[in-house]
């Protein structure tokens, strides 16, 4: 059994207005010496799989046709194996 960690990112290139506003807000409450922020979604996903591989492809399979939009977000994926 594994559990997937899911990041998802909007890419570089695109524009984040949801980051902008936190950005703003954080300025606005005293925290100069941040630059930048970016948003973003993070899944924990159980998987009853045995084999590292299949698990792995099969969080990479739902990000591609579910979780993430392929066109302006980018996604990483950690599997961490749990006991049992």
């Amino acid at each position: 059994m594994y559990l997937a960690r899911v990041y998802i990112t909007l890419k570089p290139t695109v524009n984040d207005p949801q980051g902008i506003t936190v950005l703003g807000g954080l300025k606005s409450l005293g925290f100069e010496t941040v630059s930048e922020v970016r948003v973003g979604k993070f899944l924990e996903i159980r998987l009853d799989e045995a084999d590292r591989h299949r698990a792995e492809s099969a969080a990479r399979e739902m990000c591609e046709k579910l979780l993430a939009n392929p066109v302006i977000e980018q996604y990483s994926v950690e599997l961490v194996e749990l006991p049992g």
